[in-house]
């Protein structure tokens, strides 16, 4: 008797119990907003997406303490066309399962994370690194599909690209800044850049 081979079709993914709801925005940037600076308090992030996949790796490094904190994340939307709602189940890592893990280590993304807070509501702005540079992303978190609903695109933005899937981060590692700016700017028909000049 052989082995059986695992597909699609025979495979099941039952709902996670351990999968927690987050809703959030996320808005392009034209640069940092008004009080960061690249110096200002910040983590690193590595994000490698497993190709093929829904699994991403993420590396999160406090640049003071150089301490990190690895874990292996599945992230995926109930309803496709509604990127502000999604299901996200964390599997923290020692750094020896972090190390056989490392093997997957292909589309990767790198970042900076900025605390920001407007208007009494907290932010994590991204600045990324390496092929993304000049790209700036913020995001905010909402407890209620109410509260996500009816909140406005904070006036430091340029535009709400949550339901965009050009800027999630599956598509963001295998694309650079110019190729996300030259489609974002063929979608939207925008001549405004990016970043500031």
């Amino acid at each position: 008797m052989g082995v059986a081979k695992l597909t699609d079709q025979n495979t099941i993914v039952p709902k996670s119990r351990y999968a927690r709801l987050e809703r959030e925005r996320r808005y392009l940037l034209d640069g940092l907003p008004q009080g960061l600076t690249p110096a200002s308090p910040h983590v690193q992030i590595t994000d490698n997406y497993i190709t093929g996949t829904r699994l991403r790796l993420r590396k999160v490094r406090e640049p003071q303490t150089n301490k990190w904190i690895v874990k292996l994340t599945q992230k995926l939307a109930p309803k496709p066309a509604d990127l502000s709602r999604t299901l996200i189940t964390n599997t923290y890592l020692t750094a020896a399962e972090s190390e056989v893990l490392a093997v997957f280590e292909a589309n990767e993304i790198r970042k900076n994370r900025y605390p920001y807070e407007f208007a009494g509501r907290k932010f994590t702005i991204d600045m990324f690194l390496g092929d993304q540079f000049g790209l700036v992303l913020a995001e905010t978190r909402f407890d209620s599909d109410e509260q996500l609903d009816s909140f406005p695109s904070p006036p430091f933005s340029v535009e709400d690209v949550t339901n965009n899937d050009l800027f999630t981060g599956g598509n963001l590692s295998v694309s650079t800044f110019a190729e996300v700016r030259e489609e974002w700017m063929r979608q939207r028909a925008v001549t405004k850049p990016l970043s500031r000049s």
